[in-house]
């Protein structure tokens, strides 16, 4: 693969996170702000925000690894170690990521469906299922693409063997 297009995917994955850091330093804790003065007023709905945010913030940890692991296996290919043990690695990291993120996610659809009852807002349930099911598709692809390159080394070393 030629280094413009490995720097094209990089610079790609770094404008991928700056959106969830702008969501996290200005957006959500104006939602934090909003949910203590529900609290004050002695509002239930706080504690379901404050339960959706701390997901939400938590889930940027595995976010933002697999965005470095993303960012790792493109040197990798630039490297020309694109099938190596090191790519299966930062694969199946970048899996365990987005598991993690989902499973966040799971654990933050009772508080999803809480809202939304409370705010008579049905949509919002299957906002939080997309939520659950978009890393759970990056998880199966990176799976995928693992199993390829474990198999694609384990042939390429039979065949060095052969020669």
């Amino acid at each position: 693969m030629k280094r413009g297009t490995t720097l094209f995917l990089k610079i790609a994955v770094i404008f991928i996170g700056i959106p969830v850091l702008a969501l996290c330093l200005f957006l959500l804790p104006q939602i934090v702000t909003e949910a203590n003065e529900a609290a004050e007023r002695g509002s239930d709905i706080a504690f379901v925000v404050y339960g959706i945010l701390l997901i939400m913030y938590v889930s940027t940890v595995p976010f933002y690894f697999a965005l470095y692991q993303s960012f790792n296996l493109l040197s990798y290919i630039d490297k020309n170690q694109a099938f190596s043990e090191l790519s299966v690695r930062a694969l199946k990291k970048i899996k365990n990521s987005a598991l993690i993120m989902s499973g966040l996610y799971v654990l933050a659809l009772p508080f999803v469906f809480i809202l939304a009852e409370i705010d008579d807002a049905p949509g919002l349930g299957l906002v939080g299922m997309v939520m659950i099911f978009a890393p759970l598709v990056i998880a199966v692809f990176a799976a995928v693409l693992q199993r390829l390159l474990q198999e694609a080394i384990e042939i390429k070393s039979e065949n060095d063997l052969m020669v």
